[in-house]
């Protein structure tokens, strides 16, 4: 894998990558790389979870800081609600994200991102700074001003939220097509492994039973950036290049879903906390399907945050899947006859 090429198929078309490389600019489009997750209706495990009703994709990788700085200059000029952060800007555990500008309209903010961070994870986000992310993929990436039409609603009605309590009480709307992951969703795509509906699942998100190492050359192909000697694992960066273990994919072909950083999800936990999956490099306990974090509060944002989104099928693949599905219904009613 070529990791230094940083305008590879994960997330970013080429352009953007270029724009985003450079200087701030106004908005720069971006593409989500997604996997289709299938068997619906599949057992759910032991612990209860994973039982998912529906066909859905979800993202291929984490989403990474290349894609969250296309979204902070689409609707970061003023940056109403706190959707960036100062730690991005580390280029050691963070994201490697500059804001400049005044945050104001007449001298509003830009973004940039390091070039060796464009396709590292994004981190130190919020549960609720993921929901705006993905109302803004829901609207279409729009434009301008953190509002209604832009961040506030569409796969969630968030309409200014910035509470603990006002981000607990947001829930996925029906119409969705993009989201943060639900609990089920991630633990499905990581952990279950495919090809029918009671195929049973993986203990680790690397179609294996044994613990990862954390060799980034991953001959083995159970690898995941965890901590250990050395540390951090890339050359004094916390964060892995997204995707960088090829060979320790997921069932269904996710990258990261154990290690690097620790993924939001929609759970809501002992009443207060949102749920987070996955592991970070900072541990290598949440690597485990048993492994949940279950005391972060949905306004958090630390070194070890990111996310990871869910989308549903465009209505074209969906008529697709149904016109093949009727084809193999006449195919078998012509052999019954």
């Amino acid at each position: 894998m070529e990791r230094k090429s940083l305008c590879r198929a994960l997330g970013l078309a080429v352009a953007s990558c270029v724009l985003l490389v450079g200087a701030g600019i106004a908005s720069a489009g971006i593409t989500i790389k997604t996997v289709p997750v299938g068997d619906v209706g599949n057992a759910a495990d032991y612990t209860g979870s994973g039982r998912v009703d529906y066909a859905y994709n979800i993202g291929k990788y984490e989403v990474t800081a290349g894609q969250y700085t296309g979204f902070l200059n689409a609707v970061g000029g003023v940056d109403t609600y706190g959707l960036y952060s100062t730690n991005m800007l580390r280029t050691d555990d963070g994201s490697g994200i500059t804001q400049s500008g005044g945050g104001t309209v007449g001298n509003p903010y830009t973004y940039s991102v390091a070039p060796d961070f464009v396709n590292r994870p994004v981190n130190y986000v919020s549960w609720g700074d993921s929901a705006r992310f993905t109302n803004w993929l829901t609207n279409g990436q729009p434009r301008g001003a953190q509002n209604a039409s832009t961040t506030e609603d569409g796969a969630y009605y968030l309409n200014g939220a910035t509470s603990n309590a006002g981000l607990l009480a947001v829930s996925r709307k029906a119409g969705w097509t993009w989201a943060v992951t639900s609990e089920d969703e991630w633990y499905k795509a990581a952990y279950y492994k495919g090809g029918g509906t009671n195929a049973g699942y993986w203990i680790y998100p690397t179609k294996n039973d044994s613990a990862p190492g954390r060799d980034m050359a991953d001959v083995s192909g159970n690898n995941a950036n965890i901590a250990g000697v050395p540390y951090p694992i890339d050359s004094g960066k916390y964060t892995t290049i997204a995707g960088e273990f090829e060979n320790s994919g997921s069932p269904y072909g996710t990258f990261d879903q154990g290690g690097n950083v620790w993924e939001w999800n929609e759970a809501i936990i002992g009443g207060d906390s949102r749920g987070q999956r996955g592991g970070s490099f900072l541990d290598d306990y949440g690597l485990r399907a048993v492994g949940r974090i279950d005391f972060n509060v949905p306004t958090y944002e630390r070194s070890f945050h990111g996310f990871r989104v869910s989308q549903v099928p465009e209505p074209a693949s969906i008529a697709i899947l149904a016109l093949g599905f009727t084809g193999m219904l006449a195919r078998r009613r012509g052999a019954g006859r």
